[in-house]
């Protein structure tokens, strides 16, 4: 649709109900990296006001291009919504840690991945309560902010940002990070490494993981935190 003056026109309405389907399988993906509290519902709101944000700030021709644009603004949206929030407990996270560096000490003692049976012996937990953090956790992050910094301080990213050239995204993908976790990556246990590879790789969700492995979704969840925790563990040391 074009105006008199020969300037193309947007059917707002038309927009939206294309590209809601976006919106929810943005929405869906970004759920398996959260923790239980977090409500899709609320990240599919958020993610509504990133799809209208694009249609009203896209100047350029409306096809592939644009949904790529709106990817972006859609993901952002959701995020900034998810900054306000403590996307993990603090007392959830204390746990994770625990399990961090009881991998640490079993590889270290054993020389190899430990099981899950060996971590929960070393925790001195039932499996079933192993499990159950592993999925309590599923938000788990790779890096938190606060690796970056000791007690006494000031914030890592206020460190990176008095140069205005400083880029807190570009120093969390240094080449010897990158490195660093392709090692560590290839050196999960098969399993784990498959998860890692169908979700990152091949962006499937949690549920169509469990299709493909023949286990349930809440199974694929836990191997994905404890993939996470492997990681950060040798992260960590390196």
């Amino acid at each position: 649709m074009y105006t008199a003056t020969g300037t193309r026109t947007i059917d707002k309405e038309q927009f939206v109900t294309e590209f809601t389907p976006l919106v929810k399988r943005i929405a869906y993906h970004m759920m398996t990296r959260l923790p239980a509290s977090v409500q899709v519902d609320d990240l599919i709101q958020a993610g509504m006001i990133g799809l209208l944000d694009a249609i009203n700030r896209y100047e350029g021709s409306y096809g592939r291009q644009f949904e790529s644009y709106a990817a972006q603004r859609i993901r952002g949206s959701i995020l900034d919504e998810l900054r306000e929030a403590d996307w993990l407990p603090r007392s959830l996270r204390r746990k994770m840690r625990r399990i961090e560096a009881a991998i640490n000490l079993l590889e270290q003692r054993n020389g190899c991945a430990p099981s899950e049976q060996e971590l929960a012996e070393e925790l001195n937990m039932p499996l079933d309560e192993y499990h159950e953090i592993l999925q309590n956790a599923r938000g788990a992050q790779l890096i938190y902010y606060e690796d970056f910094q000791q007690e006494d301080e000031e914030p890592f990213l206020d460190r990176l940002l008095v140069d205005a050239e400083g880029d807190p995204l570009n120093a969390l993908l240094d080449e010897n990070f990158r490195k660093l976790l392709i090692v560590a990556i290839d050196n999960l246990p098969p399993r784990e490494k498959q998860v890692m590879g169908m979700h990152y790789e091949q962006e499937m969700n949690l549920r169509e993981i469990g299709e493909v492995l023949g286990v349930s979704e809440s199974r694929v969840c836990q191997l994905h935190t404890q993939a996470i925790a492997r990681l950060r563990s040798r992260l960590r040391n390196s």
